[in-house]
């Protein structure tokens, strides 16, 4: 599984530090996201991440109950 990189996504390194947004005030905040991200892990390690997420997400109960929701409720498959 190869993912191809948005030209308009910014570089995971450019978290906004220093941002004068309320949202981004805390101690833990800059923190979780860096968490979150993934910050710490190489592209190699991050694209293995993906994968089994991925993979995780298809075989997992609650994903096939909301894509039969989406279906019947809204026509996406």
């Amino acid at each position: 599984l190869h993912l191809p990189r948005s030209p308009c996504a910014k570089p995971r390194s450019s978290l906004p530090a220093g941002s004068q947004l309320p949202c981004f005030h805390g101690s833990s905040t800059i923190r979780n996201l860096k968490e979150r991200f993934h910050m710490n892990m190489t592209e190699e390690q991050l694209q293995l991440l993906i994968e089994q997420m991925v993979d995780g997400s298809m075989r997992s109960i609650t994903t096939k109950l909301y894509d039969g929701f989406q279906y019947l409720t809204n026509g996406i498959m």
